[in-house]
């Protein structure tokens, strides 16, 4: 049978969509139900900046009769995010909001605010609003709504009868987007929006408010780097940086009731002829809910403490530990101090030499960086590969580069066609005559803002065929070069994508395959965030095929279509949505009952495999094989929070013929258990 593959972004769609389950879903907390709106907005958000224009682009293309391999169903995808909106909405109006009014929370959405509420927020409003209000009068000034920014706009009726339109800023980027206000046993909760308006006939004295409509406009994401680039690639991303505030837009939101002369002249006064034009509710960026400021522990999720394992004891040295065995640290239910401990001791222990470590998202007040500033200002040598092409992320990057480079540490950065998505740390450190290897490698980024509420899996080790190899591809990083410009490089044991490991997992699948042949058992089981590379999905519908059992734990994006007969009938996809954002990628290979593991920071998709530098990473020690394969076990259970992905890229709710099993929770209890 020909293989067949879903598309990418209606299997994205679907993953969003199932987030928004959550806040529907009456048995998750309804401050986290509030979170899970902000989440499914900003995803939606990324979505349009990021997916959009490609979608947009091959519509274009095709359009001239030219043939491309890609499906980009765009109209598909509108569609189906208008239903989800209207969801959105019911949502949040009908359900959330009611149940946070038993709660004596008052969401002031869309309403008219009382009189003692409007004069509680009028006092901020002169002493703190008033200041970053910009007006612009369009008959008198050119204006360009910025990427993402909110906007009314404002139609006056001046004294002499003339109208007059008006772009008038919600500061949102500047002061906090909720005001509260106590009222007796009730919290009220008013949008900085409403605040702004309520007070129009202030700003706008003697003139008559005829109308206003709040919008925003979600612009274009890519950079343009060029290719081939022999400058400081630090000050072409930061040029860059800036030229996305004025990028193509692909999605202008407006309000509803907006004049239709008035959305017209918009439209063609900022030039967006080209853009989705949707209408939305009264309030747009609601990503910003994720900062509702009433916090209630009675309705949020019950507090997990983390995990710090009792046999890593203060005193005694973290390298000291390693060197007896390795560690393993599952993030976010194992504390992430261990890992911070890792880098403030590398920097102040008088025998560790030398530091190198890749950097893909920092935190934005990181405690690693710091304690690499420190190490350089002791003296030691430190290495950082930074990548500054890490989509939204670049000016923070670009920010610590700087800092790390002033204080004198070696700054590394990818070629400009290549982005560095590995996770691993290296430290040398002198024992007498000889040094010492100690080492992490991950499937999370080093940031400790994530490690809050990404699962992931560090591995912390001293196993020197690893991390001799963890050293070699630093050495290669540095020079600059395209591996495929470049002798190869012979990785026996870390899988390295643009070297081995694309080819490594084939052969595993492979092994797979002549296994069931043989009429022995056969097994694949996957955890990753994404699965779209046809290769690599072909090979597993081969096996399949074969008869090998493939199941697979994919939080977004699935192009592969599970249980078709004569190609992927052997073949599950199961999604978890929790607490936790499911992150982490592991690869296990049943191997005739003698397990290969495998972790690593690589998806399967396109960008993965062919134009990033992934480390994937075998596990030894038996124990922790063991510990992630319970781990894994367990979520292919869950019957709560999990659903499996259909042929037609449906999450289908799993029946609970047994008792409810919610893997995020029953993770968290095992690996507290082990941990004594």
């Amino acid at each position: 049978m020909t293989p067949h593959f879903s598309d990418r972004d209606l299997s994205w769609l679907k993953f969003n969509e199932l987030i928004l389950e959550q806040a529907a879903n009456p048995a998750t907390p309804v401050m986290e139900r509030i979170k899970f709106l902000s989440i499914y907005s900003s995803n939606l958000d990324e979505f349009y900046r990021v997916r959009i224009p490609v979608l947009h682009a091959v519509d274009q293309i095709k359009a001239k009769g030219k043939q491309i391999d890609i499906h980009a169903p765009i109209e598909q995808a509108i569609e189906l995010i208008e239903h989800q909106q209207k969801r959105f909405g019911k949502l949040l109006t009908g359900k959330i909001i009611p149940e946070l009014g038993d709660h004596n929370i008052i969401f002031e959405y869309n309403t008219p605010l009382s009189e003692s509420i409007f004069s509680q927020t009028s006092s901020w409003f002169y002493s703190q609003l008033m200041a970053f209000l910009r007006p612009v009068y369009l008959s008198k000034k050119e204006f360009y709504p910025k990427n993402h920014r909110l906007y009314f706009l404002i139609i006056l009726k001046r004294p002499d009868g003339a109208e007059e339109q008006i772009i008038l800023n919600i500061p949102s980027d500047k002061l906090p987007r909720f005001f509260t206000v106590n009222e007796g046993k009730k919290i009220h909760v008013v949008f900085l929006d409403d605040i702004i308006r309520f007070h129009l006939p202030i700003i706008f004295k003697n003139c008559t408010i005829k109308g206003c409509y709040s919008f925003k406009i979600t612009r274009d994401a890519e950079i343009d780097l060029k290719d081939e680039y022999d400058g400081d690639i630090a000050e072409q991303i930061e040029k860059q940086i800036d030229k996305r505030e004025f990028g193509l837009a692909t999605r202008f939101l407006y309000s509803p009731g907006i004049p239709l002369r008035a959305l017209e002249a918009l439209i063609s006064k900022f030039d967006l002829q080209k853009a989705n034009h949707m209408p939305g509710g009264v309030y747009h960026n609601l990503k910003d809910l994720f900062n509702f400021p009433v916090k209630d522990a009675k309705l949020s999720y019950q507090e997990w403490v983390p995990i710090i394992n009792s046999d890593i004891k203060s005193g005694t040295s973290i390298f000291d530990h390693i060197a007896k065995s390795d560690r393993m640290v599952h993030t976010p239910y194992d504390s992430y101090d261990t890992i911070l401990r890792f880098f403030n001791e590398a920097a102040l222990d008088p025998t560790v030499e030398e530091i190198y470590v890749s950097l893909y998202r920092v935190a934005s007040d990181s405690r690693i960086v710091n304690a690499l500033i420190s190490a350089v200002k002791i003296g030691k040598k430190v290495n950082v590969l930074i990548e500054l092409k890490a989509r939204f992320d670049e000016a923070n990057n670009l920010k610590w580069a700087k800092k790390l480079k002033n204080a004198g540490a070696n700054i590394i950065y990818s070629v400009t066609a290549l982005k560095v998505h590995a996770k691993v740390a290296l430290v040398k450190r002198r024992q007498g005559d000889r040094l010492k290897y100690f080492g992490l490698l991950g499937t999370g980024n080093f940031n400790e803002g994530t490690a809050k509420v990404y699962t992931d899996h560090i591995l912390m080790t001293a196993n020197i065929d690893l991390l001799r190899e963890v050293e070699l591809l630093f050495i290669f990083l540095a020079k600059r070069i395209k591996p495929e410009k470049h002798q190869p490089i012979e990785f026996k044991y870390l899988l390295v994508s643009k070297f081995n490991l694309q080819k490594r997992f084939i052969e595993m699948i492979d092994r797979e395959i002549a296994f069931a042949n043989q009429g022995l058992p056969a097994k694949i089981t996957i955890k990753l965030n994404n699965i779209e590379e046809q290769v690599l999905i072909t090979k597993l519908y081969e096996a399949s095929n074969a008869g090998v059992q493939i199941n697979i734990i994919a939080r977004s994006i699935c192009c592969l279509i599970p249980g078709v007969e004569n190609m992927s009938k052997n073949i599950t996809v199961t999604r978890i949505v929790d607490r936790y954002l499911e992150h982490g990628r592991i690869f296990i290979f049943n191997n005739n009952s003698d397990p290969d593991v495998y972790l690593g920071s690589a998806d399967w998709m396109n960008r993965n495999i062919y134009h990033r530098i992934e480390v994937c990473y075998p596990v030894y020690d038996p124990q922790i094989k063991r510990q992630l394969m319970d781990i894994v076990q367990i979520q292919l259970k869950d019957n709560v929070q999990a659903v499996s992905v259909d042929a037609d890229l449906n999450n289908v709710a799993i029946e609970q013929t047994a008792k409810a099993w919610q893997s995020q929770q029953q993770v968290y209890k095992l690996l507290n258990k082990q941990s004594h």
